[in-house]
């Protein structure tokens, strides 16, 4: 008889991720918060500034997320934050100029 190191009733499904056929990456550099009682919304776009004067959203995808799921996507990034600055160093934010209203 074979011994498994897992005690019984703990296996873990297998995952698969998978892509569908509209999947896209992106690069943002700006990301807006919406919330409601019932969700997140994400607002995901590219900042650029011309001159002193303007700066420019073009925003390209918004994701809706539950609150557990944004809760679990704040304790992923704060984890995967953590890991990056104790291996590149601490991350600074600069201040950008209010333009009128939030750009987050």
């Amino acid at each position: 008889m074979s011994q498994q190191n897992q005690p019984q009733g703990t296996d873990q499904p297998t995952l698969k991720l998978t892509n569908t056929q509209d999947y896209r990456d992106g690069y943002a550099n700006s990301v807006q918060v919406r919330m409601s009682v019932w969700d997140f919304f994400l607002v995901f776009g590219t900042m650029t500034q011309q001159n002193p004067e303007e700066l420019t959203v073009r925003n390209f995808q918004g994701i809706y997320l539950s609150p557990q799921q944004a809760k679990a996507l704040w304790n992923v990034l704060g984890h995967n934050l953590a890991q990056y600055e104790q291996t590149f160093g601490s991350i600074t934010l600069e201040q950008l100029p209010q333009s009128g209203g939030p750009v987050n």
